[in-house]
């Protein structure tokens, strides 16, 4: 850690901190699952350095421990606007356990990797102690636990369906997906309503005025975009419109969860629209699906007054645009862990300390994947600027040696691509811009990107730097019926592969079915044959020996035994033997976990089969590992 840095230089996470700063009480106390790093990669850091900039008081408490006498929630008092529970950079659940359930081998985000810092769904155990012990205070929901939570879903860890976390929670609202743009708006309102007077102000015992809970409601609900409550039927903004998607109820569905795979259709299309419609869903507060909530207990009867309420997801904002993003990347990061971690691992942080993200957003449209339903399919890509001004912070970092681990994305090359005509992409709602077909309105320019990469390698203090983020080769091996395009996707492919791979160069084609792959909304495996006859072919002409490495994936949704019994002689044909391997994990809100959960096709709605016991899906994943001795005879008859 550089020496030139005070303790200032962190938003305060202690109560001397605050007076560090000459700080009374905060505006805006977040708590984290996560560790602190003040890196652009972690969410309560991005949040809280955003409101800094606001001009707000915002403290950070990171992984309070939630048994005993609560301490950690009580040490920095009652803030004026809002607590913020921002669950960590991953699901939580995800985080803590294989698709097996068994636990991981360490907490990504946590120091030294430790398991005793995080609870079961944090976002639920972290509210349920803050509205024990401060009844009135407004709670905000963010981060990726409560966003892909934010309507009715299904949880794997619970084997069962659940409505919005809010009903398990007694939360007053949820930012959902990337969530500058509506706490920005939030607490711009909220400040408004400060200075305004609002006779639903309360003032605490130094006159200092406070947001409350029904002060917020009414402020934020008929106001905000990208955020979701609950309501009763009459309360409503504006009634039920007729532009309103009115989706099954929740009841409903677990009666016939086919009702639940028509929902999804319309839950991952309004996410990937660039104007969507706001989305409604009833839920009973009769203790449903078996009575018991997450945490254990009835469904809140708070929030739910025994009666019918209604979930009201308001439509996502429009895309940042560059200047926006560039403004949450430029804020004044330390991009270090908190000193209260000297002499700790964060592993999470030792991973992307020294990378780079240029863009936000994917159009790929996977069926397995959270990005659309948290990010979006619309790319929005930071200015050269901006990257440029990132990595130059990243050479006077103290222990750089020269070599970036990563410049890249939620997919590596997707930098700048978008729409040629706008006003087509503002009509559409495919979650793939590439998926079934590539759409013929994309511009999949690559020279943007080999521009970035050119202009960062000629930086004073880089020796290299390197993709860690996955490639789309399919992206690469396209004919965009253009020559420069086509000419810069192949000028892209021998830049990427003879000076930006560290050795090895992770891909993934996920399956060697088609038939699988096409409900993965994935390309052929062809494409994947073709890809590595060139990466083999460039390196060989380069005299580099580099490997390329293939993720894939068992049990999901439409794969058979005989489909991964295929895989494995296929894969052994090509002189593999598989590491990159993984059973398939139901998340939350994603195609994949709808096939799964319901047994139908979302937009076919026709049956899907699924491996879904633990024998099944075991059963699967051994056929990765063909060349163990233990399998080999099983596997060759």
């Amino acid at each position: 850690m550089s020496t030139t840095h005070q303790l200032t230089d962190w938003l305060p996470t202690t109560r001397k901190e605050m007076e560090l700063r000459g700080w009374e009480c905060a505006d805006v106390i977040l708590f984290s699952a996560d560790a602190y790093v003040d890196h652009p990669a972690f969410g309560a850091s991005v949040i809280g350095r955003l409101l800094e900039a606001e001009g707000l008081r915002v403290c950070i408490v990171p992984q309070p421990d939630w048994h005993g006498d609560f301490r950690d929630f009580k040490k920095l008092g009652r803030p004026r606007l809002f607590f913020g529970i921002s669950p960590g950079c991953m699901d939580s659940m995800v985080n803590k356990y294989t698709a097996a359930r068994r636990l991981r081998s360490e907490d990504a985000y946590s120091p030294d990797g430790r398991h005793d810092l995080r609870p079961e769904y944090p976002t639920i155990v972290y509210t349920d102690i803050l509205r024990k012990l401060y009844p009135d205070v407004p709670i905000v929901l963010g981060g990726i636990e409560a966003s892909l939570r934010r309507v009715m879903h299904y949880d794997y860890w619970q084997e069962r369906f659940r409505p919005s976390i809010l009903c398990d929670c007694d939360a007053d609202l949820i930012t959902y997906g990337m969530g500058e743009k509506p706490t920005l708006e939030l607490v711009r309102f909220l400040v408004e309503a400060i200075n305004d007077a609002h006779p639903l102000l309360h003032y605490d015992e130094n006159g200092e005025p406070c947001i409350t809970r029904q002060l917020l409601r009414e402020v934020a609900t008929s106001k905000l975009n990208q955020i979701a409550f609950l309501c009763k039927k009459d309360e409503i903004p504006g009634g039920i419109k007729q532009d309103d998607i009115v989706l099954h109820s929740f009841e409903d569905c677990l009666h016939q969860p086919r009702l639940h795979a028509e929902n999804f259709r319309h839950i991952e299309e309004e996410s990937n629209k660039m104007h969507a419609q706001r989305l409604l869903q009833m839920v009973s507060g009769t203790p449903a699906a078996n009575g018991k909530s997450l945490n254990g207990k009835s469904l809140n009867s708070k929030s739910l007054n025994s009666k019918c309420v209604w979930v009201v997801v308001n439509p996502p904002y429009p895309p940042l645009t560059s200047e926006e993003l560039d403004q949450s990347f430029d804020l004044p990061y330390t991009r270090l862990p908190h000193p209260k971690y000297k002499g700790k691992r964060i592993p999470a942080y030792e991973m992307i300390k020294f990378s780079v993200t240029l863009h936000r957003g994917c159009f790929g449209g996977c069926a397995f994947c959270t990005i659309s339903a948290h990010q979006g399919k619309f790319i929005v890509s930071r200015s050269k600027q901006s990257i440029l001004k990132e990595v130059k912070a990243i050479t006077q970092m103290p222990d750089f040696k020269g070599y970036l681990s990563d410049l890249g994305g939620p997919s590596a090359n997707m930098y700048m691509m978008q729409g040629k005509r706008r006003e087509l992409c503002e009509k559409c709602k495919r979650p793939s811009c590439i998926h079934p077909a590539v759409c013929p309105n994309l511009n999949g320019d690559h020279q943007p990107l080999l521009e970035i990469y050119r202009s960062v390698d000629r930086l004073p203090g880089i020796k290299k730097s390197f993709i860690g983020s996955g490639v789309r080769y399919d992206m690469l091996l396209h004919d965009w019926k253009d020559e420069a395009l086509n000419k810069a996707a192949s000028e892209y492919t021998h830049e990427l592969i003879t000076k930006h791979v560290s050795g090895r160069l992770k891909v993934a084609p996920e399956h060697t079915s088609d038939a699988v792959l096409n409900i993965m909304r994935k390309p052929s495996f062809s494409l994947f044959r073709q890809f590595k006859s060139i990466f083999d072919s460039t390196c060989r002409k380069a005299g580099l020996r580099q490997q390329l490495i293939p993720y894939f994936i068992s049990s999901h949704p439409g794969c058979t035994v005989r489909d991964m019994a295929e895989l494995a002689a296929i894969t052994k044909q090509m002189n593999y033997k598989l590491e990159q391997v993984q059973d398939f994990t139901p998340t939350p809100l994603t195609v994949s976990t709808t096939c799964w959960a319901t047994g139908f096709h979302p937009y076919t709605l026709e049956p899907i089969y699924s491996a879904k016991t633990p024998k099944e899906k075991q059963e699967q994943n051994k056929f990765f590992f063909w060349y163990k001795n233990d399998n080999n005879k099983k596997f060759r008859k």
